[in-house]
């Protein structure tokens, strides 16, 4: 699961970069957006693919060719960038979404089942250590702005880090988590020769969990893509202060994982959902008016904060039913990652004619609906029907 922070930096060491890699290409918002979609299709294909391949070989070798992807599309993003061709930049982004989106599905199952056998809340921590990682990746970005570090020897370093992580990671994650051999007897909890109903897994409490994850990815997405943006078009401030407050979100998320455990334990999940998607939606709503980056910073943090726990705090909620734990946690994976990776394209869009900050109001918008789906990630006192 420490692998969380190495796809952290992963994350955080282009996105801090995003100004320089528009400079780049020489490209506007709008087309930003349209080369971020790059990500979005690989990591909906990592995504569509991450469960059943976990479902198959296990979390490791999901987790090892997630990184093994991430690496080789750094690789390429940064020849992309040096070149200034956005197909490759987008191609580039592809495999790293790919990386992103299965090999974080299979993390997401080892950490619910993690979970499930100590009987307290860990998921929310370990996800801390994903933004512990976007923090490393955006002071990493913070240096090299300032020293000019051209972009592809930006992302080049970046890559050959997260390679060695990955070597020395992939040790660490038990082989067989979430494999399902199929055929054994009680392979899916099911007495043996007894056929289990198709969508038996799926009920109205999961369709509000997804509700929720839709709402918080969206909010921690936006943020990811779009926030050191928003800092040097939306405020008129400088790429490495960009990088600062990136880096102050991740902090914030940091922060809100690394303390969420405790908290839920101690007041329970739905009232830390619902508080959280306020905070969230407050933070957003001080960046879109706020009248300076020092106002501004302040929404951030509350941002930072509020967004922490949903997709943790979602995802416990799906591994509450022991028999589909695993096929729970992928649907609602799916769902967050649709949101955090499709949105912010998007998003870019929309800011190409109504400005970033004004575009982030369908981020408030979205997370205050969370608020009335809160309820779905109370811990489940028995089995609830399937739907139909």
């Amino acid at each position: 699961m420490t692998a969380f922070a190495g796809t952290g930096v992963g994350v955080a060491t282009w996105v801090t970069r995003t100004p320089a890699i528009r400079d780049a290409l020489g490209a506007t918002t709008a087309e930003m957006g349209l080369v971020i979609a790059g990500l979005s299709v690989g990591s909906i294909l990592g995504i569509s693919l991450g469960g059943l391949l976990v479902a198959r070989r296990g979390a490791r070798f999901v987790v090892v060719g997630g990184m093994t992807a991430i690496v080789a599309g750094m690789v390429v993003i940064a020849v992309g960038a040096a070149t200034g061709q956005s197909l490759v930049v987008a191609t580039g982004l592809a495999f790293f979404g790919y990386g992103m989106g299965s090999g974080e599905i299979g993390n997401n199952v080892s950490g619910v089942e993690l979970e499930v056998s100590v009987g307290r809340s860990v998921v929310p921590t370990l996800h801390g250590c994903f933004s512990l990682g976007t923090v490393v990746g955006a002071l990493a970005g913070l240096v090299a702005n300032h020293v000019a570090l051209p972009v592809a020897a930006h992302l080049g370093l970046a890559a050959a880090l997260v390679g060695a992580g990955t070597v020395w990671l992939s040790r660490q994650v038990p082989a067989g988590t979430g494999r399902v051999e199929r055929g054994a007897p009680g392979a899916d909890d099911q007495p043996a020769g007894e056929p289990e109903p198709r969508f038996a897994w799926l009920d109205a409490r999961l369709v509000g969990l997804g509700v929720i994850i839709l709402g918080m990815a969206l909010a921690e997405g936006s943020a990811s893509d779009w926030l050191p943006l928003i800092v040097v078009d939306g405020y008129g401030s400088t790429a490495v202060l960009g990088s600062v407050i990136y880096a102050f979100f991740g902090a914030a998320m940091a922060l809100g994982r690394l303390s969420g455990g405790r908290l839920i334990d101690r007041f329970g999940r739905a009232p830390v959902m619902r508080t959280s998607s306020l905070v969230a939606a407050a933070g957003i709503g001080v960046v879109v008016v706020a009248p300076d980056l020092v106002v501004a910073a302040a929404g951030v943090l509350l941002w930072g904060l509020g967004a922490s726990l949903g997709f943790p705090v979602a995802l416990s909620a799906a591994g509450d039913d022991p028999r589909h734990a695993a096929r729970r946690a992928t649907a609602v994976a799916t769902a967050g990652y649709a949101a955090f990776l499709v949105g912010p394209p998007v998003l870019g869009l929309l800011g190409e004619h109504v400005g970033l900050r004004d575009a982030m109001v369908v981020v408030l918008v979205a997370v205050l609906a969370t608020t009335f789906a809160a309820g779905a990630v109370r811990p489940r006192p028995a089995p609830v029907e399937p739907l139909g």
